[in-house]
């Protein structure tokens, strides 16, 4: 259905004359202009391209206009909408529908419909956001915005579309040879020389930390953990870092916590973000040691008992022999629901892993040491449990949790 419209200016959509963006009138906005990014500079939001030059002739709405005050309909597509995306965001194509719906025009300073909610500030904002995509062409001789085919835009829109892509592709053939004088100078980097047979040991934590993430960057398969006690929230968001990025690339994590990872804010959101995306994190309520395996092919274990020097075995049988004893401590220990997790689930839960081993016949400093919890901590979940069972004397609460009844 054609809209009645008066004719452009004959120089519309010449650069620098009075059709075109960069000239437009007070009110009117500018298109911005702008080169496509270097993909090897990472992401960022592509150019907003500039307005589509229309014919100077009468200005025609390509659709079947809806009547004044009709529901607009709402554009279907699986594209993303938004200007980053070079398309309009949901409310400028709303507006764009408005404007078709009066006639295909509206008045350079109209003011926004009763009713939107929008001032004039985010009128303009969208009305700048069509124009600058091309959906939109300010014709000062009649004061006026009119709309323009979106067909010619999408042809525009889906040729750059089609460029880019294409860059992207050779870029991404060129990536590897572009990195190749990089990665063989990481590759020379010197490493630890310490070596005794297949072990090389590195001391100081900074060191440790910053072999175990050159490691962890080339992992392509498994890596295996075994982190006993409580992490600082400085290692867990490091090791927030490390792990999701190689999870991206199709590894697969398997962790062993003790009962207190329960007991920490920190251990908590780590554990739920990283089975999130795809870790699997269980708890084991047994003394075991801190190892790190890395494809099976090297193992990060302590070498004092500060944890100020580590050793990295990458003998295969002394691998197999460490990946052995995680696989049995793996299947003896407990899946845990960490969404579900809160403050009342946590106490309760360490509450019962510490009566379970008292009924063992375990003491409190026992019991410590086995759930990598303080002794105070201990202590306090005894008392839980003797007000909860009437139990003087540990050994009493011992003897009624093992099924004995009565007291004395």
């Amino acid at each position: 259905m054609a809209a009645d419209h008066p004719k452009s200016d004959p120089d519309a959509g010449r650069p620098g004359t009075s059709g075109g963006l960069s000239d437009a009138p007070s009110g009117a906005p500018s298109g911005p202009a702008g080169a496509p990014t270097d993909p090897l500079d990472g992401p960022s939001a592509p150019p907003v391209p500039p307005a589509l030059p229309v014919d100077p002739g009468p200005a025609t709405v390509d659709t079947d206009l809806p009547p004044a005050g009709a529901d607009l309909p709402s554009a279907g597509t699986d594209l993303p909408f938004g200007p980053e995306a070079g398309l309009p965001e949901e409310e400028a194509t709303q507006l764009y529908l408005a404007v078709l719906a009066a006639g295909g025009r509206i008045p350079l300073d109209a003011p926004p419909p009763p009713g939107t909610g929008r001032t004039p500030e985010r009128q303009q904002a969208l009305l700048d956001q069509l124009v600058a995509i091309g959906l939109m062409l300010p014709n000062r001789i009649d004061g006026c915005y009119v709309a323009v085919s979106p067909r010619a835009v999408a042809e525009r829109l889906g040729a750059d579309l089609r460029s880019r892509a294409t860059r992207l592709l050779l870029d991404a053939g060129r990536l590897p040879a572009a990195l190749d004088p990089l990665a063989r100078a990481y590759d020379a980097v010197p490493r630890p020389a310490d070596r005794t047979g297949q072990a090389v040991y590195v001391d100081g934590q900074e060191g440790i930390r910053l072999r175990i993430a050159q490691l962890v960057s080339d992992c392509r398969l498994e890596l295996l953990s075994a982190q006993p006690g409580l992490r600082p929230p400085a290692v867990l968001e490091l090791a927030h870092t490390q792990d999701r990025r190689m999870l991206s690339r199709g590894a697969t994590l398997r962790a062993l916590y003790q009962p207190v990872a329960l007991t920490a804010d920190s251990a908590v959101r780590h554990a739920t973000t990283m089975t999130e995306h795809g870790a699997q994190l269980r708890v084991l309520d047994e003394p075991f040691l801190r190892l790190i395996v890395i494809d099976r092919r090297v193992a990060v274990i302590p070498a004092a008992e500060d944890h100020s020097r580590a050793a990295f075995v990458e003998d295969p049988a002394a691998i197999a022999y460490l990946v052995a004893g995680f696989e049995r401590d793996w299947a003896r220990a407990e899946q845990v629901h960490w969404h579900g997790l809160d403050a009342r689930t946590l106490t309760r839960t360490i509450t019962d892993r510490v009566g379970r081993l008292l009924a063992q016949g375990l003491t409190q400093r026992a019991v410590a040491t086995r759930l990598g919890l303080s002794e105070r901590t201990v202590a306090g979940h005894i008392s839980r449990l003797r007000d909860l069972y009437g139990a003087g004397t540990l050994f009493q609460l011992g003897w009624l949790m093992r099924g004995g009844s009565g007291r004395g």
